[in-house]
């Protein structure tokens, strides 16, 4: 059974985890199309950050960014071990059940345009393409999503 809870970015697992993301990012992106948020900036107050586990394996990672108006699904990541089972979709579940706590009125995500397997996953719990938000640069490897909630 999947578990998704609460969890510190810092925990050796999930920091595990987290640096094979940003190394894949790194090496599919150049870096000014590189958005993704480092340990240290995933444990600020405005986080929520959540681990999946089976057991007491860590298996992926989510979080939601608490923003003016909107959350932010950032920091999705499944170990390849454990892709195809059901892990990214209960970290999503949890990131919006998360978000709809706060009020907010919709989800929004930046991806990377390589990433096919995560566009399957946002467009199968209601994501639809949208404009660049917030900060974020109309960025060519880029493509940003929402889903009202």
């Amino acid at each position: 059974m999947i578990i998704v809870e609460a969890a510190d970015p810092r925990h050796p697992e999930a920091s595990a985890l987290l640096r094979a993301s940003h190394a894949l990012m790194e090496s599919l992106f150049p870096p000014e199309d590189n958005f993704f948020l480092d340990i240290d900036a995933l444990c600020a107050p405005d986080i929520r950050f959540f681990a999946a586990r089976i057991g007491t394996t860590i298996l992926g990672t989510g979080a939601l960014a608490l923003r003016d108006g909107y959350g932010e699904v950032k920091s999705m990541f499944v170990a390849e071990t454990a892709r195809g089972q059901g892990v990214a979709d209960a970290l999503l579940r949890q990131i919006e059940d998360e978000a709809r706590t706060h009020a907010l009125p919709c989800l929004r995500l930046e991806t990377g345009n390589l990433l096919t397997a995560a566009h399957k996953l946002y467009a199968r719990h209601g994501f639809m393409p949208r404009g660049p938000f917030g900060d974020y640069p109309n960025a060519p490897s880029s493509i940003f999503m929402e889903k009202r909630l």
